[in-house]
């Protein structure tokens, strides 16, 4: 369910906008979207683990705010980083 820090350093790698950038929205956004989708896979086959899927809920909300906090700085960026992470919104 959560990802392996090799995993994340690899993503902070990607979505850094400086070298040593680990709290830009871009990072934070790209990191909770890959546990997101982990977590998404664990609830397919264990459809009754509602604790997780609050966990699930919070986390949606987390990177929606970051995600209007992005748009509301800088639109380019918000664009930018939906597309790469091919998000819908």
């Amino acid at each position: 369910m959560s990802i392996s820090p090799e995993r994340k350093q690899a993503l902070i790698k990607e979505y850094a906008t400086a070298k040593g950038d680990t709290g830009s929205p871009e990072v934070q956004v790209a990191v909770i979207s890959e546990r997101i989708k982990n977590l998404t896979e664990h609830l397919k086959g264990h459809v009754n683990d509602n604790h997780s899927r609050r966990g699930l809920l919070v986390m949606v909300g987390q990177r929606r705010r970051l995600l209007d906090y992005l748009k509301s700085v800088s639109e380019g960026r918000y664009n930018k980083l939906i597309e790469r992470l091919d998000l819908r919104r």
